[in-house]
């Protein structure tokens, strides 16, 4: 299987971060993709979280239960 980084997760940088600290301590990483341009300090204030599809089963359990910690 080819490696490529799919999204997992959008929403509020603050909360998209948590999570990526809380994959990390699970030892999966993960790029965090801003809509911020930062010449302009522009930004809907939304973050997109990647992480490989290599990691995806080990991920989506740790994505889910952050969710319904949030909802």
């Amino acid at each position: 299987m080819k490696e490529e980084h799919i999204k997992v997760f959008t929403g509020s940088p603050i909360i998209t971060r948590r999570l990526k600290s809380i994959l990390e301590e699970k030892n999966i990483s993960s790029i965090v993709k801003s809509d911020k341009i930062p010449a302009y300090e522009i930004t809907n204030y939304v973050d997109e979280l990647y992480i490989l599809n290599t990691n995806l089963e080990k991920a989506t359990p740790i994505i889910e239960e952050f969710k319904n910690e949030i909802a």
